[in-house]
């Protein structure tokens, strides 16, 4: 795990579209981490990441795209682009990559809490122990990359 990840875990897929098709390119994927007993609802264009019932997914959520190791900074604003020719980031290993920002942290419970995110309208709730989530803060931009 690098020192820019937020969040990282497996998924597999358990619904599609739970309460019907609303966007003809757009499904609303529910998802259970079993190793981490989490659940990840997160709205997908589907048109150009298919996904099914049944698959596992690889889901991460980064500070920064670029690749750091313990102890580099990071700046606060950075391009999604790589300036540096020939220069890989961590989206060159995912399929599907998605920007945006922690907008609600609800706390269900003493021990639950659900993480809300808006990557352009398409939304993710993501609910787990709050262990697992303490990196994630309301406000900070990040992006979500799932393969």
């Amino acid at each position: 795990m690098s020192a820019n990840s937020l969040f990282d875990t497996q998924f597999n897929v358990t619904q599609i579209d739970p309460d019907g098709k609303k966007f003809d390119r757009v499904s609303r994927i529910i998802a259970h981490s079993p190793t981490l007993d989490m659940t990840l609802s997160v709205d997908i264009a589907t048109d150009i990441y298919p996904v099914t019932v049944g698959q596992q997914l690889t889901f991460q959520l980064v500070s920064s795209l670029h690749r750091q190791k313990a102890g580099d900074e990071a700046s606060d604003r950075e391009s999604w682009r790589l300036d540096q020719p020939g220069a890989q980031g961590i989206a060159e290993e995912y399929d599907y990559v998605m920007y945006g920002k922690i907008f609600k942290y609800d706390e269900r419970s003493a021990e639950q809490v659900t993480v809300y995110a808006s990557f352009g309208g398409l939304l993710m709730a993501l609910t787990g122990s709050f262990r697992h989530l303490s990196k994630l803060t309301v406000g900070a931009n990040v992006y979500l990359l799932i393969r």
